[in-house]
């Protein structure tokens, strides 16, 4: 009778929160990051016997009013209608298997060029028809050029941009496209890191290793306005601080200029940290995006997911990123005058109670709603008599959910047929009435960092995981993430904020004063009080220390509370 009724239910779309693989595709207006797509088991000489799955330094180009994503050795790309959903292709004909930091570059709608460094030497690859994937080459006729950006002005002069080192800096040249790409003139130096005088650019977990060459890396080139805005990546990409800045010219070898707001792209706190080596691209409705890789780093450094935040040129032109709540679901690039915007569904699950069917070791279940992407909860196998339950201790009104699995001694390597994640997600008020929330028994989709938004939302104290089928050897989950509105109060404003500018003008304490029924608190800082770009998700603490900031700089801050319920008003702007 309870199939019948479910049958029904998705059949007539009258049961509040059920749906369909399909449905539930279809109707999605919102994005969570880290991004949802099959991403690639990676293979490295020195990790050859590690099993782990990563994303990292995507470019993203618009051809033909649809979307291609080139990732780091992936053995392929995917395609967009959207910018929200994702199908990687298996191209007919591909050279980039083991290339680190592929570029794309999309000529006046008629040629996808990419770049990429397989072997050292350098090839561009150009097709009419990405879909198909039936990609020619240049010949190799350019050498040592890490982390490539090929850029096509206008007028159709190319150039070569390019820089993935501790030492030396981003360079470029100018190449003639009608001859092959072959260089035009000499290679010159754009500009290189100058950890002294900009506290993001330093190496280590919070910018901490205060005596390490950081890299810089990764240029990508957006002309906006007839000005040449020159994105890089720095510190390195393992870091929670690893972030996008931008120099900014007249033309496209410059002379460029530091843009005072740096870090453009940033997300040091939250669930899964990391925003560096990206790519720009206009969505749908000439709104601009920013994608770029997060950290993982648990089973090796270059263990990493992707994301996306929306970009923007303010009246001064500066550009920025919003990454505020920037792990929390967002309105999707399709939602008219939406766009990127915060929903203000809030965590319901952090540090909540959860139990599990069994666990190995120390990797209990509590471990998945921590909020920690490198712990995870690990069951005894991966059939279908595994489930964890958590307790939100209150009713809620939930509108989405995020299942990020964990690779846990996985063996697989490369692409691998056939993967598909299925579970079902169940609701109760009680514990003891179960309704379904998310059927994913029937998926046939690989889907690692699942989100899943609820066609109706849905009022529940407690959330029940039942797992059906994983491609990992084990059942590992690092976060099961609630998303919704409590029904009680948000924080009040904060209090009494300080913030103390270091002897070291790149640091700077920052303290308010603690405050009762609060998971947490948003720091944002900028450069002006309507120009506050950055921001700090800070758990369960009243103080954050930034090593971060820029030498010569004044800056302005403010503080936000937040629960289950909601954020509250933001502190009186202080300039420190």
């Amino acid at each position: 009778m309870k199939n019948i009724l479910v049958n029904l239910y998705l059949i007539f779309g009258a049961c509040a929160g059920i749906m369909s693989v399909h449905a539930q595709e279809m109707q999605m207006k919102t994005f969570c990051n880290p991004l949802n797509i099959d991403y690639t088991y990676m293979i490295y000489n020195s990790d050859r016997d590690i099993s782990y799955r990563s994303g990292a330094d995507p470019a993203v180009v618009e051809f033909r009013g649809e979307y291609y994503m080139f990732v780091t050795r992936s053995n392929g790309y995917w395609h967009s209608f959207d910018l929200l959903k994702w199908d990687f292709i298996t191209p007919k004909r591909w050279y980039f298997q083991g290339c680190n930091a592929p570029a794309a570059h999309n000529y006046k709608d008629s040629v996808l060029y990419v770049t990429g460094d397989p072997s050292g030497s350098m090839s561009i690859l150009y097709t009419d028809n990405p879909k198909k994937g039936d990609w020619k080459a240049t010949p190799a006729i350019l050498n040592d050029l890490q982390d490539p950006d090929l850029f096509i002005d206008d007028d159709g002069s190319a150039y070569m941009f390019w820089g993935s080192s501790n030492l030396y800096p981003i360079r470029g040249m100018k190449l003639n496209k009608n001859k092959r790409f072959l260089p035009v003139g000499k290679v010159d130096t754009l500009f290189n890191k100058n950890m002294e005088l900009h506290g993001w650019e330093r190496f280590g977990e919070n910018n901490s290793d205060t005596k390490i060459a950081g890299y810089i890396e990764g240029p990508w080139l957006t002309k906006h306005n007839n000005k040449y805005y020159m994105q890089y990546a720095a510190p390195g990409t393992e870091f929670n601080v690893y972030a996008d800045g931008v120099y900014v010219a007249d033309s496209p070898m410059g002379p460029y200029k530091y843009a005072p707001n740096n870090p453009i792209c940033f997300k040091p706190g939250g669930f899964m940290n990391g925003a560096g080596h990206g790519s720009t691209v206009k969505g749908p409705g000439g709104n601009y995006w920013h994608f770029a890789s997060m950290s993982l780093s648990s089973n090796v450094n270059w263990e990493r997911r992707l994301c996306m935040f929306p970009l923007f040129f303010d009246k001064d032109g500066l550009m920025y990123t919003d990454a505020d709540f920037g792990d929390y679901p967002h309105y999707s690039p399709t939602e008219p005058g939406k766009a990127g915007k915060f929903t203000g569904w809030m965590l319901l699950s952090y540090n909540k109670r959860a139990s599990a069917s069994s666990q190995i070791e120390t990797h209990e279940a509590a471990k998945v709603t921590d909020e920690n992407v490198k712990s995870f909860w690990l069951a005894e196998n991966n059939d279908d008599k595994q489930w964890l339950q958590i307790d939100l201790l209150n009713p809620g009104k939930v509108y989405a959910l995020q299942i990020n699995y964990f690779d846990y001694k996985s063996n697989l390597y490369g692409r691998v047929p056939g993967m598909r994640h299925r579970y079902i997600i169940e609701g109760s008020l009680d514990g003891k009435t179960w309704n379904v929330l998310v059927d994913k028994s029937k998926s046939f989709r690989d889907t690692p960092n699942d989100y899943v938004e609820l066609t109706t939302p849905s009022t529940v104290r407690y959330i029940r995981y039942r797992n059906i089928e994983v491609p990992m050897t084990n059942l590992a989950i690092s976060d099961i993430r609630v998303f919704g509105i409590g029904e009680g109060k948000i924080p009040d404003p904060v209090k009494n904020l300080k913030v103390e500018r270091l002897a070291d003008q790149r640091d700077a304490i920052i303290r308010w004063d603690k405050q009762k029924n609060v998971q947490g608190y948003n720091v944002r800082w900028g450069i002006a009080p309507d120009k506050l770009y950055n921001s700090w998700l800070v758990y369960d603490k009243n103080e954050l220390q930034l090593k971060c900031l820029n030498v010569g700089q004044k800056y302005y801050f403010t503080v936000q509370a937040f629960n289950e319920n909601g954020v509250s008003e933001s502190t009186k702007v202080t300039k420190e």
